[in-house]
C-alpha cells in the first residue's frame, strides 16, 4: 500500500508559552529508490516574533534534551510516565545513564525513540542495517538487539572516544558479532560499502549525524538501501528552528534545504511525523516503492 505525505500548517504562537508548544518531535521513515517524504512547514501569519523569545524557547528545548527528556514539550511528569512504559533492556539503561554524564549527552536518542527504531527494523524484517552517527551507541544497540543472530549493523562514527563506549556496551549486551564498526567519516564509509559491491543490499538505515551532510548521506543511502527498505532521518525539525524565520544558522538552513529536496524528490515516498510526545528529536520516515522508482543508480 502506498503512503503519501501530508503537509501540516500551523499558525505562529502568539506568546512565548505558546511558542514552546513548537518543541515537538518528528519521525520519518525512508524506503530507498521510491522514497516518500512529507515536510511539515509552518507559514507564519505574523512576522513580529521576538527573537529573544524564540531564543529562549530553543534554549529550553535544548536543555530539555540535555537532561534526557527528548520528547520535546513533555512535562517531567509525563516524560517519567513515558519512560516507565518503555521496555528498556538493562544494558541500554546502563548505557543511557553513563552517557547522561558525558559532554554532548543531548545527542543520545530517547528510550522511546530507540524502541520505535527497533520496532521499525523488526516490522521490516531487517537483516542488514546502517547507522550514520553512532555517538555512544544507544540507538544502534537497540536495533542490534532487535536483529536476528545472522543480522548485521554497520555503525559509522568518527569520534573514537564515543565508539569505545559504544563497543563496550555492544560487548556487554552480547551483540558485538552483529555490529561492524566503521571509525571514519560517514560519507567515506558509505562510499566504501558501495565500492565494495553492497549497493541495494541494506534494509534499514538511521541517520543522526552532521546536519550539513544530510543531502550527501541521503544520496549515498539511496544507493545502499534496497527498494522497499527504510531510512529514518533524525532532527528534521531541529528543535523547531526550521519553522522560525529568525533562525538562519548554517545547520538550520541545511536542514530546511534538505527537507525541501525530499519533498520535491519524486524518486521516493515520504512522511514527516511531528508530535509533542512521540519520538525524540524529529525523525523522517521515507518509503520507497518499485512502481515509483525513477532514480538511476
Amino acid at each position: 500500500m502506498r503512503r503519501f505525505a501530508s503537509a501540516s500548517f500551523l499558525p505562529p504562537p502568539a506568546t512565548a508559552a505558546a511558542e514552546a508548544a513548537l518543541r515537538f518531535g518528528a519521525a520519518t521513515t525512508l524506503v530507498p529508490r521510491a522514497l516518500a517524504l512529507t515536510a511539515s512547514t509552518c507559514p507564519w501569519q505574523r512576522r513580529h516574533l521576538c527573537s529573544s523569545s524564540s531564543a529562549a524557547a530553543t534554549a529550553a528545548a535544548v536543555e530539555e534534551a540535555r537532561q534526557g527528556r527528548k520528547q520535546m514539550g513533555a512535562t517531567p511528569q509525563l516524560y517519567e510516565y513515558l519512560l516507565a512504559n518503555v521496555r528498556e533492556h538493562p544494558v541500554l539503561r546502563e548505557l543511557r545513564e553513563e552517557t547522561a554524564a558525558m559532554r554532548g549527552s543531548q545527542m543520545q536518542v530517547s528510550p522511546a525513540q530507540a524502541q520505535l527504531l527497533a520496532m521499525l527494523a523488526q516490522i521490516l524484517g531487517a537483516q542488514r542495517c546502517i547507522e550514520v552517527g553512532v555517538y555512544t551507541g544507544y540507538s544502534s544497540l537497540a536495533v542490534a538487539l532487535a536483529l536476528p543472530e545472522s543480522g548485521r549493523l554497520v555503525a559509522c562514527e568518527r569520534d573514537e572516544r564515543c565508539l569505545e563506549v559504544a563497543k563496550k556496551y555492544y560487548q556487554r549486551a552480547g551483540v558485538s558479532h552483529k555490529v561492524d564498526v566503521k571509525h571514519a567519516l560517514a560519507a567515506d564509509s558509505l562510499k566504501s560499502l558501495i565500492d565494495g559491491g553492497e549497493a541495494n543490499s541494506y534494509d534499514f538505515a538511521f541517520v543522526d549525524a552532521d546536519k550539513r551532510m544530510y543531502e550527501e548521506y541521503y544520496e549515498l543511502l539511496l544507493k545502499l538501501v534496497r527498494v522497499g527498505g527504510l531510512i529514518v532521518i533524525d532532527n528534521v525539525l531541529w528543535y523547531g528552528r526550521v519553522a522560525d524565520p529568525l533562525v538562519n544558522d548554517l545547520k538550520t538552513i541545511s536542514i530546511r534545504n534538505f527537507n525541501k529536496k525530499l519533498l520535491e524528490d519524486n524518486r521516493v515516498n515520504i512522511s514527516m511525523v511531528s508530535s509533542s510526545h512521540h519520538i525524540s528529536c524529529l525523525v523522517y520516515p521515507i518509503v520507497i516503492h518499485h512502481q515509483t522508482c525513477k532514480c538511476k543508480l
